[in-house]
């Protein structure tokens, strides 16, 4: 690609984000310019070739498209500080950022910059993200070119903004209630008999194919449910305990909870 790319914003998602890309063999590292106050800590990117500076206005001269990751109460301030830089026939600015909308990014910038929001979780690390992205007054191939960049990071779904928050709830948050089952999987595995490596190894290898079934056959998780239910087996009798203990409820409740909480926040 010759598109050339900056992230402000070098903390730990912004330098997955560029790890990523270089590894995918997405972009040349010449075209991708990462910035932080301490550039010491990107010394492993630049290294492979990445460039790296403390100085934002650098990064937008720099590249057509414009990656900000930083911490949202930053937003104003470093956008304000950029506003005269960004070209409405240039630039195309992905915001990776939390909370914020376009509506508030384009009031910032008091211009209509062509803008992405991206929902990335912390697979993105090992490129396995599950990236939920909407747009605002972009062309079909800019939001094809941002596409193809959180393509190289794991899966994307493109959403209406009105989803974000939800996306947050089940692809950022649920990262975290994943790990739980997970966790808890282990825990009943070492009381019936593993020790704490073997079961942590077998329930997350366990989940890893789940959910590899889902994708690579595109099929309904229940279909993958009565594979594994005989009559009278230990299959169902378990899956059936659990149900009675409240499982599927307490974790619909705990995502609606999650987003409860994101949406009384704003």
């Amino acid at each position: 690609m010759n598109k050339r790319i900056a992230i402000i914003g070098g903390g730990n998602l912004g330098a997955a984000i560029a790890e990523g890309l270089i590894q995918s063999g997405f972009i040349l590292p010449g075209h991708l310019l990462i910035t932080k106050r301490n550039i010491s800590t990107l010394k492993s990117l630049e290294e492979q070739g990445v460039l790296v500076s403390n100085d934002n206005a650098e990064a937008v001269k720099f590249a057509d498209m414009v990656i900000l990751a930083v911490k949202p109460f930053q937003v104003d301030d470093v956008l304000d500080k950029l506003r005269p830089l960004f070209d409405e026939n240039r630039h195309v600015l992905v915001s990776v950022i939390t909370g914020i909308s376009t509506s508030h990014i384009h009031d910032v910038l008091k211009r209509k910059i062509s803008t992405v929001r991206a929902m990335p979780n912390t697979a993105i690390a090992i490129q396995e993200s599950m990236t939920c992205i909407s747009a605002r007054d972009v062309t079909s191939d800019q939001l094809s070119y941002v596409t193809d960049v959180f393509n190289q990071l794991g899966k994307v779904v493109v959403i209406e903004e009105k989803l974000m928050d939800a996306a947050t709830v089940l692809a950022a948050c649920g990262t975290a209630y994943a790990m739980r089952y997970i966790r808890a999987n282990i825990q009943g595995g070492i009381q019936i008999g593993f020790d704490a490596a073997t079961a942590s190894l077998i329930a997350a290898q366990t989940v890893k194919g789940a959910a590899e079934l889902l994708l690579r056959k595109n099929t309904h998780p229940e279909h993958e449910i009565d594979k594994v239910t005989t009559p009278k087996g230990c299959t169902i009798a378990g899956l059936n305990e659990m149900e009675h203990q409240g499982f599927s409820s307490s974790l619909i409740k705990g995502i609606v909870a999650s987003y409860d909480k994101i949406a009384g926040e704003q």
